[in-house]
């Protein structure tokens, strides 16, 4: 058995950005080329230029952009570089040496010879996919004492939580593209979230629309011919699986199983010139059914488009189960499926703090580290979730264990009692228990940290001494805890102050645990407008609502600020670290912008900037800094909107009512809180001529079937969306 390789090729951008650093050419100008390819699945340097106008301009109007596109289309597809496959393994009944040339990559035995090759050879090739979901769900799942694999599919609660797009945490559907598409959707069955995995993907994406509106009109579903309805029912006269394109060519074109594999890997493989020989025999498959060759060519065709990129269902059907398993666990338990999800991603601190702003959001509490009850991840108590040592700098794994151990002998009283209790221990030290100070670990001890963090280590070094007596003779380990209770008190000094609290909270375990200095920016950030972080990074992966050199404005506290300087003037700019609730990005200030703002940088100051995002490939989203402000959340605008007339300019969602009393006011809110999202909510009532603008918390993601569920409720003409 050994690891298969793949070579990792010379996609069209890449190409591009190859050549050009080759040739020497200034980075801006080969970013800005590369950026004029269209985002298309597959797309060749040849196709690029055909379909993007301003790539062809350039391409003739600049000799050395034609130059670039030039050699780019002769080294593109070539093998870049060598890796191995994330899950491919070869088995053979022989040392697999008998077979194929081997060799090592990153100390793994790997094959020379990429997948497609083996294939051909006739060697089985197994994909082994590990999956982190997995793990979160079995953890989530003893913990709630559940036995996952025994829950009903059918659940209600749980296909609510898929329609209204609360997916956060939810493997397969966290992106806003996806949750947009379930709202729509409305999924019911565990068939309809197959479906909705396997069509939010580069190929049958393009159905999503039709088969959503299918789904909800099934009198609009229309078939070539008769043959594909039984084929295409269930997915609304759409083809959205590997299998539904065998079933077509063997009932339409009389393929054989063995055949209509071929077609099927053919997809699988992304290799069109393959599908497109079985052009002519599937045209002429069709006549001997009786169907006519522009019927059989339209056929063709969308099966062609669709084999850009497609899931065959039993995959689908796997992830589908998979996702419903942590729904059901987020809908029922979701303090330990969230502490389990965040125990996942301990490494990734934009995830962790998403995730705890969508436990907020769930009602669940994050408390602090705790010396007597945390454990090693974050574990849940009630709507509580406990905050994990292994999430905190400076603790090693085996110090955890030892702390955890000791507890068993019962809780510790305070901090020289932890000293003294864990001093034998072969990794305590005092980095290890300042961190545990800092983070907030030992707050529950009658000692504020200032006190503990200035007594540290006095105590440290009498305990120290202590133990050398011990050592030789001088005094019994049962007469130290006596010697050591005499006289040792902490200095009695005031705590430090919270923004210094929130800050050692951040350092230790890259949180503020304890609050966070954006929660009172909240409001002002969505009456802003202002973009969040995890909406920038989904851009970074193509997803999402930003796209690259959009304008956008972003609010947060700076952690972190790199100053350098160009290589022309020498003149300085700054990198900065800004982060929101939901997690952390990069600004970068240039020189003349950086000169007019640099008194506002500093860290720990909140900002509020507006600039272009750039979105470069394989890299994190940055924000190109135009202007920079201090938010000034004493003059966000009142909760009542402004008068009639210049209220019609402001973007919301306006509902009528007759007056506060109107018996449909709280039908039309239980209809809103469904669909929480941005979009400001307005109520009108007839009997006070005014407009109230509701809480940022009943703000709404706008979607048909609520707003038919509203008009249904209170009229067509009290219903207005202005957007």
């Amino acid at each position: 058995m050994a690891q298969i390789v793949t070579f990792g090729t010379l996609k069209t951008k890449a190409a591009i950005r190859d050549v050009g650093r080759v040739l020497g050419m200034p980075y801006s100008a080969v970013d800005a080329v590369a950026k004029l390819v269209p985002n298309a699945f597959n797309i060749t340097v040849e196709e690029a230029v055909n379909k993007s106008p301003e790539l062809k301009k350039a391409v003739e109007e600049n000799e050395n952009v034609a130059r670039l596109i030039d050699i780019a289309k002769k080294v593109e597809g070539m093998p870049r570089n060598t890796s191995t496959h994330a899950a491919g393994v070869v088995i053979t009944h022989d040392p697999v040496s008998s077979y194929v040339p081997l060799a090592t990559n990153d100390g793994l035995v790997v094959t020379q010879y990429i997948m497609t090759t083996l294939e051909e050879l006739g060697l089985l090739k197994m994909d082994f996919l590990g999956l982190r979901t997995l793990t979160v769900i079995n953890d989530a799942a003893k913990a709630s004492g559940v036995d996952i694999d025994s829950i009903s599919i059918d659940d209600k609660k749980v296909y609510s939580l898929f329609a209204r797009g609360k997916t956060e945490g939810v493997f397969q559907f966290e992106s806003n593209g996806m949750k947009q598409m379930l709202m729509n959707l409305q999924p019911k069955a565990l068939e309809d979230l197959i479906a909705a995995t396997s069509l939010y993907r580069p190929g049958p994406a393009s159905q999503i629309d039709t088969f959503v509106e299918n789904s909800k009109n099934q009198n609009k579903i229309k078939y070539e011919t008769p043959l594909l309805e039984p084929i295409l029912k269930n997915t609304y006269g759409c083809i959205v699986y590997q299998e539904q394109v065998m079933q077509i060519f063997r009932s339409l074109a009389g393929y054989s199983y063995g055949r209509a594999d071929v077609v099927r890997r053919a997809i699988s493989k992304k290799k069109p010139e393959v599908l497109e020989r079985e052009r002519a025999s599937f045209i002429e498959g069709c006549a001997e059914n009786g169907i006519d060759s522009g019927t059989a060519t339209k056929i063709f065709n969308e099966i062609s488009d669709f084999a850009g990129y497609a899931f065959n269902k039993s995959h689908a059907a796997c992830y589908a189960l998979v996702a419903y398993q942590c729904a059901y666990l987020k809908t029922y338990y979701p303090a330990q499926f969230m502490a389990a999800l965040l125990t996942s991603v301990l490494d990734d601190s934009n995830k962790v703090a998403r995730y705890i702003t969508e436990s907020k959001r769930l009602g669940l509490r994050l408390a602090p580290p705790d010396i007597n009850t945390s454990m090693k991840g974050f574990t849940a108590s009630e709507n509580t979730i406990n905050y994990g040592l292994l999430g905190i700098k400076n603790l090693g794994n085996d110090f955890i264990e030892e702390i955890i151990k000791e507890r068993e002998n019962g809780s510790f009283t305070d901090v020289f009692d932890f000293c003294r209790r864990m001093k034998s221990s072969g990794h305590f030290n005092r980095r290890a228990v300042e961190s545990l100070i800092r983070c907030g670990a030992l707050d529950s001890f009658k000692a504020n940290r200032r006190q503990m963090l200035q007594g540290l280590p006095v105590m440290i070094s009498n305990i120290e001494k202590m133990y050398e007596k011990a050592m030789y003779g001088q005094v019994g380990f049962f007469d130290i805890s006596d010697d050591f209770d005499e006289g040792f008190d902490l200095p009695d000094v005031e705590e430090f102050p919270k923004s210094e609290l929130l800050k050692m909270e951040k350092e230790m375990t890259g949180l503020y645990l304890s609050g966070h200095p954006m929660d009172k920016f909240d409001d002002y950030i969505v009456k802003a407008k202002c973009a969040r972080t995890f909406e920038l990074i989904e851009a970074s992966k193509g997803e999402g609502k930003y796209k690259d050199r959009d304008n956008i404005t972003l609010c947060g506290i700076i952690t972190h600020i790199t100053i350098k300087q160009t290589r022309a003037k020498k003149e300085n700019m700054a990198f900065v670290s800004l982060e929101d609730l939901y997690g952390t990005i990069e600004i970068i200030l240039f020189p003349q912008t950086y000169l007019k703002y640099s008194s506002l940088l500093s860290d720990g100051n909140v900002i509020a900037v507006s600039g272009t995002l750039s979105l470069e490939e394989e890299k994190d989203a940055k924000v190109l800094v135009n202007t920079v402000s201090v938010p000034d959340i004493n003059n966000i605008p009142a909760e009542n909107a402004p008068s009639a007339k210049t209220q019609s300019k402001r973007n919301g969602l306006y509902l009528k009512f007759e007056s506060k009393d109107d018996p449909r006011l709280k039908k039309a809110q239980t209809i809103t809180s469904i669909f929480e999202g941005t979009m400001p909510l307005y109520f009108y009532y007839e009997d006070e001529k005014k407009y109230v603008r509701q809480p940022s918390s009943a703000f709404v993601s706008v979607n048909n079937t609520m707003l038919s569920e509203l008009k249904r409720l209170l009229g067509e003409k009290n219903v207005a969306l202005i957007s």
